[in-house]
């Protein structure tokens, strides 16, 4: 995408929803589209809008109408606030702000693995977030590098789509996994009940790829992983090659057992220390041409008119 994540809008787009004008396309996933648009007072907001299709679906409206209630409900450094939403419109529609960065997926695959200092603040910030959305009786169930944005303010973790309280009924189905294969725990693979402590299984396998540019449980397609993650016990994932202070949390993390890891705020805790320094000062925290990156799309969303970029796009038809 152009202007490190923004492209123009379409011309099946709508070029308004609710109020707010839409500026540029950010991204779109299974779940809908996501646009930038703008409050009242000019803060930049990503809107996501649901597919027309789902929007015909009662039960992916209740899924959606969950997600804004989790993601209403979470509070927290490294979480993205609710703007606005509203579950009952004809396409259900969900605004937060918008964080200018790159998904770690991206980041990876154009710059390559993370540096031993990135991935520790990285996988902290990541931690100290899910400890919130654990402390709200949340589980995500969907931390993956495409939920994790880098940016020159730190990390932030993205989409409570799947989320589900604590203690509610698995939404694992026959033949069909309400997930990310290749980011699941062996318990959540297994169809099995969840708790926090899959999330934290998933945040070692994001760390493990940041570290190393490749997934812990090797190539192949998203079921073939995810069967290998669910016969962990057997066969757990080869980290020798991770540097010895990453390796250790990488194996508490990815304990086959869910009640062997360590809690999300012990993954904070030892990632802290192992860092030696406040993984809250971003200063200089991602290589120089990943911050270079960053620092453009910061630009382009606080000035997109500098460039004439958006200009374009609300003269395109």
């Amino acid at each position: 995408m152009p202007n490190g994540g923004l492209e123009p809008l379409r011309a099946d787009d709508p070029r308004e929803i609710a109020g707010y004008a839409l500026e540029a396309r950010i991204g779109e996933g299974g779940m809908g589209t996501v646009f930038l648009t703008r409050t009242g007072e000019g803060r930049p907001v990503a809107l996501k809008l649901i597919r027309r299709e789902h929007a015909q679906s009662e039960s992916f409206r209740k899924r959606f109408a969950r997600e804004v209630e989790a993601a209403r409900r979470v509070h927290g450094h490294h979480l993205v606030p609710v703007v606005d939403h509203d579950a009952e419109a004809a396409r259900p529609w969900l605004a937060t702000r918008y964080v200018p960065g790159l998904p770690l997926d991206d980041a990876l695959a154009g710059h390559g693995p993370l540096p031993l200092k990135s991935v520790l603040q990285l996988t902290a910030c990541a931690a100290h977030a899910l400890d919130a959305v654990h402390t709200a009786g949340v589980i995500h169930r969907d931390v993956k590098p495409g939920n994790l944005l880098l940016t020159t303010e730190g990390p932030w973790l993205l989409d409570f789509g799947i989320a589900r309280a604590v203690g509610t009924a698995s939404m694992t189905t026959v033949g069909r996994m309400v997930g990310t294969p290749k980011y699941m725990s062996p318990e959540h693979a297994l169809g099995k009940q969840l708790t926090p402590a899959s999330d934290v299984f998933t945040l070692g396998l994001v760390a493990a790829e940041a570290a190393a540019g490749r997934h812990p449980y090797g190539e192949g397609g998203g079921l073939v992983v995810a069967t290998r993650i669910a016969g962990t016990d057997h066969e757990p994932p080869d980290l020798g090659a991770h540097p010895a202070v990453l390796r250790e949390v990488l194996r508490a993390c990815l304990a086959a057992r869910p009640e062997e890891r360590p809690t999300a705020a012990e993954v904070a805790q030892h990632c802290r220390l192992a860092a030696g320094r406040d993984v809250r000062d971003f200063d200089g925290w991602l290589p120089k041409p990943l911050a270079a990156a960053l620092a453009g799309i910061e630009r382009a969303a606080r000035d997109p008119r500098a460039s004439g970029w958006l200009t374009r796009i609300r003269r395109a038809p």
